[in-house]
This record gives C-alpha cells, sequence and structure tokens, in this order.
C-alpha cells in the first residue's frame, strides 16, 4: 500500500515530454530502466528522465523538477561533467542548481524520481558531484573555488560534514569534474584554467587532506574518471592552434603524493574532447568531442595503459550534434550521448570488441538551451 501511495505522489510530479507512444503502465515502471538528462534552466531546473526498453531505445521523458535553478545559457555554460550524478548503486540522483547555488537528491525508482533533499551547496555555482559510499562532494566554479562534504543519512539526507569545504590551488580555477577513486580513499578535482588535476586524502572521518596539485599531461585538462581497478583518466580538449587535437590520458594515482602518468596525450583525433565515460567492466572508455560532434573510443589495460580502437573513431553524429557528455548504462550494452547542439539524445549499442552501432536519436530536447548532465542506471 506504501508502495502504491509513493508511486501516485510520484505520478503528480512527473510532466510528460512528448506525446506518449505507448502504455503508461509500461512508460512508468518502478523496477525499469533510464537515461536521465537534466535542462539546467534558469527559472525552474529539472530533470528529464526517458524509460530505456531492453533493445536501448528510449520512451518518451518526464520531467521532475529539482526544486531550484539552474544557470541558464545556450552551449555548455556549466563547463563541467559530473552535475548530474548517480549513486553508485543507482538508488539516488544528485543534480546541482548552479543557478540557486544547491544541490538536489531524488531516490530513483527505476524511471520515477522521487525529490528527497536540497540543501546549500557551501559555496557558488556548484557544477559537479561525486559520491562514495555515505558520502557526497561537490566541487563550486563561482567565487572562491572549493570543494565541500556531506554525509548521506539513512533517510537519504544530506548533512555537511564540518570544517569539510577545501579551497582549490587559486581562486579562479575552473574546475571541471570531481571524481572518487574506486576505493573512496582518494579525491580528484580537474582545473581547467591552470591545467592541473587536484589530489586530496579521503579520511575516515569524512574530511580531507592536504591539496596535492599535478600538472597535466596535455593542454586542457578537462574532466577525470576512474577506471574500475583505480586508473585515473583525464580529457584533455589539446592546443588552442591544434586540429583536431585532443587527447585523454591515464594515470596511476597515490595518496599524498602526485599522480603518475601511464599514457601521455593518447590523440582522439576529435576537437574539444571534454567528457569521457568508462565501460562497467573497465574495460573501454568513449569520449565526446564536441566541436567534431564524434566520439572516440580506447580499450584500458590491466596496467591502465590506453590503446585506440580500430580507426579511433567509433561513433558520429550529425554535423553541428555537439556531444556535450556520455555515459553507459548499467548493464554495459548501451551509450548515449546529450546533444546539446540539435537537442537530441543519440543511441549506440556497445558491440563486444568495443566497436559501436548507431541505432538512432530521441529529439524533443531545446536545441542551444544550456543543457547539461546525463546518467543512466
Amino acid at each position: 500500500m506504501l508502495r502504491a501511495v509513493r508511486l501516485l505522489v510520484i505520478l503528480g510530479v512527473a510532466i510528460v515530454i512528448g506525446s506518449p507512444s505507448r502504455s503508461q503502465a509500461q512508460d512508468f515502471d518502478a523496477s525499469g530502466k533510464a537515461v536521465f538528462v537534466m535542462t539546467n534552466d534558469a527559472n525552474q531546473n529539472s530533470v528529464i528522465a526517458y524509460p530505456r526498453n531492453a533493445d536501448g531505445s528510449l520512451g518518451h521523458g518526464r520531467k521532475f523538477f529539482t526544486g531550484g535553478r539552474g544557470s541558464g545559457g545556450t552551449v555548455d555554460p556549466l563547463a563541467s561533467q559530473g552535475s548530474l550524478t548517480l549513486s553508485g548503486d543507482g538508488s539516488l540522483l544528485f543534480a546541482v542548481n548552479a543557478g540557486s547555488g544547491d544541490l538536489s537528491v531524488f531516490r530513483v525508482f527505476g524511471n520515477f524520481l522521487w525529490l528527497a533533499d536540497i540543501v546549500p551547496c557551501g559555496g557558488s555555482e556548484p557544477v559537479a558531484v561525486a559520491q562514495y559510499g555515505d558520502l557526497v562532494y561537490l566541487v563550486n566554479a563561482g567565487g572562491t573555488n572549493n570543494v565541500v562534504g556531506f554525509r548521506l543519512t539513512h533517510d537519504q539526507k544530506l548533512r555537511r560534514i564540518p570544517h569539510a569545504n577545501y579551497l582549490l590551488s587559486a581562486g579562479n580555477t575552473g574546475p571541471g569534474s570531481i571524481a572518487f577513486d574506486p576505493n573512496g580513499r582518494l579525491l580528484l578535482v580537474t582545473e581547467k584554467a591552470t591545467n592541473k588535476i587536484d589530489s586530496f586524502s579521503v579520511h575516515a572521518d569524512g574530511t580531507l587532506g592536504p591539496i596535492v596539485t599535478t600538472p597535466s599531461a596535455g593542454p586542457g585538462a578537462f574532466a577525470v574518471q576512474f577506471a574500475s581497478y583505480g586508473t585515473a583518466l583525464v580529457v584533455e580538449t589539446g592546443p588552442a592552434t591544434g586540429t583536431n587535437a585532443s587527447a585523454i590520458s591515464s594515470y596511476a594515482v597515490y595518496a599524498g603524493s602526485p599522480l603518475s602518468v601511464i599514457s601521455p596525450s593518447v590523440a582522439t583525433q576529435g576537437a574539444a574532447t571534454c567528457w569521457l565515460q568508462v565501460t562497467p567492466n573497465g574495460r573501454y572508455v568513449y569520449t565526446a568531442n564536441s566541436a567534431t560532434s564524434t566520439i572516440s573510443g580506447f580499450s584500458i589495460g590491466t596496467d591502465g595503459s590506453l590503446t585506440p580502437l580500430p580507426g579511433t573513431i567509433v561513433g558520429s553524429l550529425p554535423a553541428g550534434s555537439t556531444d556535450l557528455d556520455v555515459t553507459v548504462s548499467a548493464n554495459g550494452k548501451f551509450l548515449y550521448t546529450l546533444n546539446t547542439g540539435t537537442g537530441t539524445i543519440a543511441i549506440f549499442e556497445i558491440r563486444r570488441d568495443g566497436t559501436l552501432s548507431s541505432l538512432g536519436e530521441v529529439d524533443g530536447l531545446p536545441a542551444k538551451s544550456g543543457l547539461n548532465g546525463i546518467a543512466a542506471n
């Protein structure tokens, strides 16, 4: 009975995006899967949940309000990866509200979202969030750049960790992403303006150790993500004068020490490579090359080394798509890109060898409207 009441309440806060193409009973599935996109709307930020079918296709989306305001803008106003983040077990979804300076927490029921909490960000303009266990850290890009720590309570509320407020290497570093290592012992932050990667040791009480900075292996460090066994992967937009000169690097990480380069600046053969996604099995990593509207693929060795998949470019989108972000379904079978230039979500099947097969696109999103953030369960 309680579950039925809960679902009715959730139905009451969902707004349908587009016309139904199948029964509501199928679309509203608390045990189903979904792809989530954040609007970053300056008046009323929201998350759109698209039911995901077994073949990777998406149903019509429904909008769930975050209770905060986004930054608005046109193309990539947050300039970050991780503005919309699923918890490791997929039960929670975190959304930053850059315009109102707070963080929203949704409980996830398949393709339903239940707004559980909204908390102040502890700084100005949150742009990315990371979670490990009951720890949640976000990074603020406005004002004096900082990272702020929270703990999750048993009822999915966030509580600030006393004194867990840490400055980055300078006052205006342009933070692009934040990520915990697979063991929750290290927290990394990328600084776009300084081209550095910050490392913090995570203490047992949730506080952080002193900042340790590492220069990026190549120019234009943007976002970081970890492979399943602990290698840090960082995408680089490349030199301003280069042509299709973006790259990806891999690093070994050590608590209290600078990162150690494993594979330096492996070319993506694309431009404006700003986002990346590792497959759940840790075998492959894909990059979204927004200026060339392509996707590059790499295999990840057991030593953390990167090897381009044949041809490097494994997926292509229509010109002007501007694929701003990328995600992979929890079962590792499908890859999705958020294409803000055309207001679409592209769908690809991931083959056993890591290559991609296009399954088409879903349209209906407002093009060049400030969209930021994509996640999938």
